[in-house]
This record gives structure tokens, C-alpha cells and sequence, in this order.
């Protein structure tokens, strides 16, 4: 009963200041009109940002129709990016059913070292560009800003700065195509499945082999260190040299968005690989399914890995994805 009134006095004490905030309602005023141009922008991709895929930003901009129109925009970035870096000549707006529908206000691109840059050929007083920054292999561990910058015709410019941005140590490689006893021979440094034959070329980097065991095999889908227990290599013929002794942990839940191309709104970034910790870990993972994962440390500590499981199949393939970080 006590804990009754006390909730209602609080309740009767918070209607009254409701009531009585109600009662001092502030001046409206209008918003000043925009008399000069103007620009903003938006950092659209989400997760770390990771050498070969790009950044995407929207940049907006405007100028009261009494200046004049929109003659150009461009992008400086302190590194420059890769290719595939360019900034849209098309501006989007979203339709009444959520659709972006784009319309052309200039020429493609043109890109001259770090500035990415569009001329309008639309008579236009506002647009809003997408922007689209590869991240170089160069900008490893660096970090990377971007200042934005419109001019209208009367020669008036704004400008606008995002970032710095840190750019992550990792590498990634998507849908890497293994299989039983062809490309089943995994390596972590250079990111590929080799055959056999290429395998015993690059004994030295080998890593892991893919192997496919069918029910009731305990087995089926796995990766297997070359340097493991034969127990753990059924009918597996290894190539000459190959025989590093890799530390693997499975998981099943860690769909990274990157690897995984899918819904996701889970990234596995350069701390997660330095936090770890893989000492007791075995050196096999089997039974591995769809959208499973598995993290792998090297025999030499040289590299960590996060490998995702794309898609399995009966036929004894798979389709890999790959997050690599330089310890």
C-alpha cells in the first residue's frame, strides 16, 4: 500500500509540472530564410572501413534561386582513392513508395588525383550527390578525410569537411570457391584455395584443407590444419611440404556484414582480431554449415583470420569469405 501512494504522489507531482511546462510555451519563430548557398552531408556506409571497398557519403547542396544555379561540386580526399572512387552525377529523391529514382544533373565524373569532381549541364538550384571513396590498400591503418565543395554561378562556393576517418588494418577477400580434393588447400597470407599442384608450389603458405565428408560422417563440411592428426584427414593426400599446424575456433554466430553480403548489422573489426584469444584452441573445425564462422591463427602468429561460410553444398564445395589481420 505504501509503494502505492508513493507511485501515485510521483504521478500527481509529474502531471503538475506537465501542466505547468504547458503553460510557458515559447515564442515561435520563423526559421531565417537561406540567403546564400549552403551544403551539408552525411556519412552513409556503416562498419569499419577496409581497403577495396568504399566509403559512401551524400552530399546536399542548394542555392536560393535570386543567386543564380549550380555549376559544379566536386570532392577532395586527403588520400586518394582507388579506383572506382567517383562522385554521382545523378541527384536521388525518394518517391512516394520509398523508391530512390535518380535524375541526371551533369557529366560523369571526372577524377584527377584526390578530387573527384562533376560539372552540371541541368539548370539546377539544388542537388544531392552520392559519393562513393575505394579505399586504397595505401591508406592501411591511416585515417582519410574529405573536404566537399560546391560552386554556384555567381561564383559563390561552400564548403564542407567530414572525417578524419580511421581506416582498418584488415584485409578481405569474398567467395573464394572451395572444394574436396581440387581447390582444398587453404592459405591465409595470400587469401586463396590452390589445387594440389599449386598447393605443392606454395607448400610454405598452406594453411588449412577444405575436406567434405558425407552423413554420417561427423565431418562433413570442414577445415582441417594440414598438421593435425590424420584421424582428422580422412583419405586425404597431402601435398609434398604441406604441414603447418593452424589454431581454429568455430563459431555460429558472427555473420559479418562484409563477408556475409547479407541483412546483417554485425562487423568484426581490427580490435576484435587483436582481443582474441586462440591459445588452446584445436587445430580443426568440422561440421561447419551455412553462415557459420571460424577463427584461424597461423602456425608462425603471423596472421589471424575470420572465415565466414557463404553457402555449403552436397557435391563437396563451399563458398568462403575471408577477414585477414597482420599480427
Amino acid at each position: 500500500m505504501l509503494k502505492l501512494i508513493s507511485y501515485r504522489s510521483i504521478l500527481a507531482l509529474l502531471v503538475v509540472g506537465m501542466l505547468f511546462s504547458c503553460t510557458k510555451d515559447e515564442e515561435y519563430k520563423i526559421p531565417d530564410p537561406i540567403s546564400a548557398i549552403t551544403n551539408d552531408c552525411i556519412k552513409r556506409s556503416l562498419g569499419p572501413n577496409i581497403a577495396s571497398l568504399p566509403i559512401e557519403f551524400v552530399y546536399a547542396m542548394a542555392v536560393p534561386k535570386t543567386k543564380g544555379k549550380l555549376v559544379s561540386a566536386e570532392v577532395e580526399a586527403s588520400i586518394e582513392g582507388a579506383t572506382g572512387t567517383y562522385l554521382e552525377h545523378r541527384s536521388y529523391y525518394t518517391n512516394s513508395t520509398g523508391i530512390d529514382i535518380p535524375v541526371t544533373i551533369g557529366n560523369p565524373s571526372i577524377k584527377d588525383g584526390k578530387i573527384s569532381r562533376v560539372v552540371f549541364t541541368a539548370d539546377t538550384n539544388a542537388a544531392s550527390l552520392r559519393y562513393f571513396y575505394v579505399v586504397p590498400a595505401a591508406a592501411k591503418g591511416k585515417e582519410v578525410s574529405f573536404t566537399f565543395k560546391v560552386m554556384a554561378n555567381d561564383g559563390s562556393t561552400a564548403t564542407y569537411k567530414m572525417g578524419p576517418y580511421k581506416i582498418s588494418n584488415m584485409d578481405i577477400k569474398r567467395n573464394i570457391a572451395v572444394s574436396n580434393n581440387n581447390l582444398a588447400f587453404i592459405s591465409i597470407e595470400d587469401m586463396a584455395a590452390y589445387n594440389a599442384t599449386s598447393a605443392a608450389s606454395n607448400a610454405g603458405k598452406i594453411d588449412l584443407v577444405y575436406l567434405f565428408r558425407a552423413a554420417p560422417s561427423a565431418i562433413q563440411h570442414g577445415l582441417v590444419s594440414p598438421g593435425s592428426d590424420p584421424i582428422n584427414l580422412p583419405a586425404v593426400s597431402l601435398p609434398a611440404g604441406v604441414s603447418r599446424k593452424s589454431k581454429l575456433q568455430r563459431t555460429f554466430n558472427l555473420p559479418d556484414r562484409n563477408l556475409a553480403q547479407l541483412q546483417f548489422g554485425v562487423y568484426i573489426d581490427d580490435i576484435d582480431f587483436q582481443q582474441i584469444d586462440l591459445k588452446n584452441s584445436p587445430d580443426n573445425a568440422i561440421n561447419l554449415k551455412a553462415e557459420a564462422g571460424v577463427w584461424v591463427e597461423t602456425q608462425d602468429g603471423k596472421y589471424r583470420a575470420y572465415i565466414f561460410v557463404n553457402s555449403v553444398n552436397t557435391n563437396g564445395s563451399a563458398v568462403i569469405s575471408m577477414l585477414r589481420y597482420a599480427m
